[in-house]
């Protein structure tokens, strides 16, 4: 095989070709954007409820955002209730009747 023969031709396009493969599945792997040959963004299953999709989800998150606060809250209160003493629990249970 020389350097000028069909062969490697072949060989330069199939490396070529190998480095883009590798590049893409490492962009997807790390969360990078798959882009076109122009480096626009393609967007994968993006459709014309995309936005009402992300919207829907921003809006469960800020709920659930809000339960998990008042969650901690209620876990704080019941700490507190297990780490007191007897007494001072009894103290305060007399003191909201």
């Amino acid at each position: 095989m020389g350097w000028g023969g069909p062969g490697f031709v072949i060989a330069i396009i199939a490396l070529s070709m190998g480095a883009w493969i590798v590049t893409t599945w490492l962009r997807v792997k790390h969360g990078y954007p798959i882009t076109d040959d122009n480096g626009a963004t393609i967007h994968k299953g993006a459709g014309p409820d995309a936005d009402r999709r992300i919207a829907l989800l921003a809006s469960e998150n800020e709920r659930l955002t809000g339960q998990i606060g008042r969650l901690e809250e209620r876990i704080a209160v019941l700490e507190r209730i297990a780490t007191d003493p007897a007494e001072r629990l009894n103290r305060d249970i007399d003191a909201l009747r």
